[in-house]
């Protein structure tokens, strides 16, 4: 472990997975690849949906803002990610560590508002399906996704300011994938249990209460749906939650282990993982699940793509 005799560091070594240092390369172009394919994948999904006006509707409205979201939220780390991977001194700034941990959580934070908010959106158009069309309409969506953005913004202000003032004047490794507020309170030379405490209580309101509201709604989905008489009917209508309610388990499922605790850290492993999973993982599936999974998303990029084919031979 690398100690410095500074007061104040300046920089850190973000360790990554040190039992996998002799598959940098391979891992490189793994990571490079899902990078690649969820950045055109969210992009892919964010245009043939304002282009195609059959989609312009609340629903593929907010799948789009979700597409969007994503590209942004995972140039926050996998960027770095990829860099440290071809690196052997993997260094990142004391400011770089704390702006990738604010762009990260504050993107994080915007998409469990802007999934309750899509949660809501199937809430209203499942169990109040007569007031629907005049609730969620263009500018009532719009204000949803810019108050999701601003909330998100504005939620890690204070961790980062908290964090910003701690003095950090030993080792300078951070075990983990990326800069995160856990594994950065582990290198504090100070107690930093009132850190942790604030750290638990802006989580636990912004994660759990995000959370509980997805579920309230669902639970009230679902028993709409079992009213439906048909089959057909109750098949149709979970089918236009089933992507949204796939997205939420994976993510909500791992920053929830992740975030609400009142500890520093678990395994070093465990974390990692986890964070896998949260920053790598769900907006890889994001374009997936919507569009392999969706019918009218796959109809209207067959109409894009042919409708680019007849111009290029015209």
């Amino acid at each position: 472990m690398e100690t410095l005799n500074q007061t104040k560091l300046s920089e850190f070594i973000i360790v990554g997975f040190p039992s996998l240092q002799r598959f940098q390369k391979p891992l490189f172009f793994l990571l490079l690849l899902i990078y690649l394919f969820t950045i055109i994948g969210n992009l892919l999904i964010f245009t043939v949906i304002r282009v195609d006006s059959q989609l312009h509707t609340p629903m593929y409205f907010f799948v789009s803002a979700l597409s969007f979201l994503e590209i942004w939220y995972t140039a926050a780390t996998i960027p770095k990610m990829l860099s440290n991977l071809l690196s052997e001194r993997k260094r990142i700034s004391f400011d770089g560590c704390l702006l990738q941990i604010y762009f990260f959580h504050s993107l994080g934070a915007t998409e469990c508002y802007l999934l309750t908010a899509m949660a809501y959106d199937r809430y209203l158009a499942i169990c109040c399906p007569l007031h629907y069309s005049s609730t969620m309409n263009n500018k009532r969506c719009t204000k949803l996704v810019v108050t999701c953005w601003v909330c998100g913004l504005l939620g890690p202000m204070a961790e980062i300011i908290l964090v910003s003032k701690l003095p950090f004047c030993g080792p300078n490794q951070i075990a983990h994938i990326f800069c995160d507020f856990p594994p950065l309170l582990t290198l504090v030379c100070t107690d930093t249990s009132m850190n942790v405490l604030v750290d638990f209580i802006i989580n636990a309101c912004k994660i759990l209460a995000t959370f509980l509201l997805i579920l309230m709604s669902y639970l009230r989905i679902i028993q709409a749906i079992l009213k439906i008489r048909t089959a057909t009917g109750r098949r149709k209508a979970f089918s236009t939650c089933a992507a949204h309610l796939s997205v939420v388990v994976i993510f909500f499922g791992s920053i929830l282990f992740m975030y609400v605790r009142l500890t520093k850290s678990y395994s070093l492993d465990y974390d990692r993982a986890l964070a896998v999973v949260y920053a790598v993982l769900t907006p890889f599936l994001n374009p997936i699940i919507y569009s392999l999974r969706n019918k009218e998303i796959k109809a209207a990029l067959q109409r894009m793509f042919q409708w680019q084919k007849r111009n290029t031979h015209q």
